[in-house]
């Protein structure tokens, strides 16, 4: 599969529109030798449009110098990513490696024809002195099918090939000039959808909804990183599992008990899939630079830990492709999306969350236990995703809250990566024929954690002001 970005923008014509003289425009020096393509492409979609309302489009198209299958997903700005397929022999079947691309948003859905676009295309390339093609401007003729009858247009995409933004601007400004207008749609295909994609106009969402959606939206944007092996999209993937997690606990009495009940569980057990490659991850990177000084003890342990990186990525990317996964992300719209609105008293359970975490590490710093410690870190992350919900409309109080929070929670979890490293060493060190160098740096992460707890009073003092939790009611 090939892809590539395209950069373009599109406008609507009036009937008989000319394309202006653009010599000069962006550096170019006029056009080149138009040509004429005759495209005919059938999109394919779920019954309910999921992949249009997700801003992705998938189509197979005949004519051009691009036939095959395309599927177009967000870039950055009016960027989009296009992957690319051969036409192959089966025109009603989606290939299967672009269904694996959009199967976090189709689901167990069934892919079938929704639309069909007849373009006449007359293209024509915008070119500098030296015959260097700066953008290409296509002129369309549109007859659209689609359930709902027939429709025509005229309209005109300007697409970047070696030039810059700056040369899209110029040229916007000659069109406009000319009686082109910037098109109201996003694509060829979201107009001959028309009113079916309208979007309605959304409610007031309570914060501890609007919260919840977020971390929904997160798991599934972070996916495509995921199955890349982005150790970021894993990262922040775990994180959005954690907080819809705990949200769900926090505030429960939000969600359907039974459901919310299941849905904790299944978000159990993905982070416990990310986590076995984003820890291992994490260990090598610190454990391997700790013991440069032992060049046999750091080869040990990158092997170590670069083979559970492979191991956990196979079994994640495993669990991605399960029915398991697809069927949690769908009861997780089932769940969210049906939650009529916050119950009263929300606000009073996150501060009774933090007050119990307050609890729990005063009594483990007392006993000096690390695993009471650890106990009181888990606490406070749920304490801090609770937090979070209202802090942005708290203001700057809340904002200041999380803040202090973090830094607490990254002080307890600096002495927890001690502790789990204390426990890596001791595995690794089991095969060794030497364990003097893993004793070594076994006591060093004993004074790791010893001394990132000397840290601990400061922090605990600085998120416990009133001034930062007064507004917690």
């Amino acid at each position: 599969m090939q892809t590539a970005t395209e950069t373009e923008r599109k406008y609507e014509v009036p009937a008989g529109f000319t394309l202006p003289d653009l010599s000069g425009v962006g550096g170019a020096s006029g056009c080149g030798e138009a040509e004429t393509h005759e495209l005919d492409a059938t999109y394919f979609d779920t019954g309910d449009l999921r992949l249009a309302r997700n801003k992705r489009t998938l189509r197979r198209r005949t004519g051009g110098h691009d036939a095959g299958w395309h599927l177009k997903t967000p870039g950055g700005g009016s960027s989009r990513t296009e992957h690319r397929l051969p036409l192959g022999e089966d025109a009603g079947t989606v290939p299967e490696e672009l269904v694996a691309e959009v199967r976090t948003i189709v689901r167990t859905r069934e892919l079938k024809a929704v639309a069909r676009l007849r373009t006449h295309r007359v293209e024509t390339p915008l070119q500098d002195a030296g015959g260097r093609t700066l953008a290409l401007i296509a002129q369309d003729e549109v007859i659209a099918d689609t359930d709902r009858g027939e429709q025509r247009w005229q309209e005109l995409e300007v697409e970047l090939v070696d030039g810059d933004a700056e040369v899209l601007d110029a040229v916007e400004g000659m069109l406009q000039a000319a009686g082109a207008t910037p098109a109201a749609g996003p694509s060829k295909l979201a107009r001959a959808l028309g009113d079916r994609l309208t979007a309605k106009t959304p409610r007031r969402v309570k914060p501890v909804l609007r919260y919840a959606r977020e971390q929904r939206d997160a798991i599934e944007g972070y996916d495509a990183g995921v199955r890349a092996g982005d150790p970021e999209a894993v990262h922040k993937m775990r994180v959005a599992t954690r907080r819809l997690r705990s949200t769900l606990k926090t505030f429960k009495e939000s969600f359907d008990a039974e459901r919310a009940v299941f849905l904790r569980d299944e978000l159990r057990w993905l982070a416990g899939s990310l986590g076995a490659v984003r820890d291992a991850q994490v260990l090598s990177h610190k454990l391997v630079a700790a013991a440069e000084p032992f060049p046999e003890v750091a080869t040990h342990i990158r092997e170590k830990l670069t083979s559970d990186v492979k191991n956990g990525r196979e079994a994640l990317t495993a669990d991605l492709n399960s029915d398991r996964y697809l069927a949690l992300l769908d009861a997780l719209d089932d769940v969210i999306d049906s939650a009529a609105t916050d119950t009263a008293g929300a606000q009073r359970r996150a501060r009774n969350v933090l007050r119990k975490a307050d609890r729990l590490l005063d009594e483990a710093v007392a006993d000096g236990v690390d695993a009471e410690l650890h106990d009181a870190r888990k606490r406070y992350k749920q304490a801090r995703y609770a937090v979070e919900v209202f802090a942005e409309d708290a203001g700057k109080s809340g904002r200041e809250l999380v803040k202090a929070l973090t830094e607490l929670q990254d002080v307890l979890g600096a002495h927890q990566d001690s502790v789990v490293a204390r426990e890596v060493l001791r595995e690794v060190s089991r095969t060794a024929t030497d364990a003097f160098p893993y004793g070594i740096l076994y006591a060093r992460q004993e004074g790791v954690g010893a001394e990132t707890l000397t840290e601990l009073p400061a922090v605990t003092k600085a998120s416990r002001t009133r001034k930062l939790r007064s507004w917690l009611k």
